[in-house]
């Protein structure tokens, strides 16, 4: 008893009720110097604790579930902020959903990936996966971007890089049979291939410490969509401040979005680069290209369901530059997983590619 009131009593608990708080303080508010210091540190420190639940959480119900827990629960956050701000208008936000697609797709495929290999195999000298699991991942975000992001800009039913109706209501179905096959796949039929490997190759499963109660376990569970919920809040009550930044930096408005995206993310790349520094790079990979299939298999059908009250066109192609970046990336990221292991330097490509987006994202 005593063991679960200090854990009521932690940081990491009473931090995302504070930010809550915080964030029903400042939500509408033009906010002065101090106050958006305040909401940086508290947007910090709930990423922070929305990690440290989203692990109590995977260690009770064990992987590859903890990490599908993480991944769609920020996604759906997701969804919800695309939708909210589509709704309210304003400059970009016809392309909004591509953008921040797009985004995600980048920073959880170059980036995520590109960290975790990268801090795995500095300290274990090589990291080791199974091919068959990530690349079966790697195929279905593949497929769903070019399905989604790719086609619009070749269509010629509408004008402009946009689909048709019947066109946006076949990729939102694919979308959701393609999310739906993934996850019975990597949590049902072949649970297996997403499960950590060690030295030989083997699979194995998780470790034996004791998991937590299911009464922390559920405190977890409550916090870590309480925690998810105010990233995602701070992160807009922010967006002025960060928008008047890029304006200040002469960036394009577009990057906002990047920003927002990087914001939305951490949590999932803390405990990506938490499991690499373990040995466990499957979890790892789960948690990236988890992301990436739930940011694109949940977020089209729910913005094709929207288009329909919607103002405005929805448009949902990519241009020449991404188009390349997707391309180059989808086949450095086959050459990274098929062989089942990475060093260093598949690690440093995929931050290369990923550091080319965000020069391209600030210069076009």
């Amino acid at each position: 008893m005593a063991r679960v009131r200090g854990y009521l009593l932690s940081w990491t608990t009473l931090l995302p009720v504070i930010s809550l708080v915080l964030l029903a303080l400042t939500w509408g508010r033009t906010l002065g110097p101090v106050p958006v210091a305040l909401v940086a540190i508290a947007l910090a420190g709930t990423v922070l604790a929305a990690v440290h639940h989203a692990e109590v959480v995977a260690h009770r119900v064990g992987e590859p579930y903890g990490s599908l827990v993480l991944a769609v629960a920020v996604t759906v956050i997701e969804v919800a902020l695309i939708v909210t701000m589509m709704a309210s208008g304003g400059e970009k936000a016809d392309t909004l959903a591509r953008d921040t697609v797009f985004a995600a797709v980048m920073i959880t495929t170059n980036g995520i990936v590109g960290l975790s290999l990268l801090v795995g195999a500095r300290r274990y000298g090589e990291t080791r996966f199974h091919p068959e699991g990530s690349g079966a991942a790697l195929a279905t975000v593949g497929t769903l971007a070019t399905l989604s992001l790719v086609l619009p800009t070749f269509t010629t039913s509408t004008p402009g890089p946009g689909f048709s109706a019947p066109q946006l209501a076949f990729a939102a179905g694919a979308s959701l049979v393609l999310y739906a096959t993934f996850v019975a796949t990597q949590t049902v039929r072949h649970r297996d291939f997403f499960l950590p490997v060690d030295a030989d190759g083997e699979t194995r499963e998780e470790e034996h410490a004791e998991p937590p109660s299911l009464q922390k376990t559920m405190v977890s569970l409550g916090l870590l969509l309480v925690a998810l919920v105010t990233v995602v809040g701070l992160a807009k009550v922010e967006s002025p401040a960060i928008e008047a930044g890029v304006r200040a930096a002469g960036l394009p408005q577009s990057f906002v979005g990047v920003v927002i995206a990087l914001l939305i993310l951490a949590p999932e790349t803390l405990a990506a680069v938490r499991a690499a520094r373990r040995d466990r790079m499957q979890i790892s990979l789960n948690l990236a290209y988890g992301s990436a299939i739930a940011s694109i298999g949940l977020t089209i059908p729910v913005i094709a369901l929207a288009s329909v009250w919607l103002k405005g066109p929805l448009l949902l192609g990519l241009g020449p530059t991404h188009i390349v970046l997707l391309a180059l990336t989808v086949v450095v990221s086959v050459l990274t997983v098929v062989p089942g292991r990475a060093t260093r330097l598949q690690g440093g490509v995929h931050l290369v590619l990923l550091a080319g987006f965000l020069v391209l994202a600030m210069n076009p």
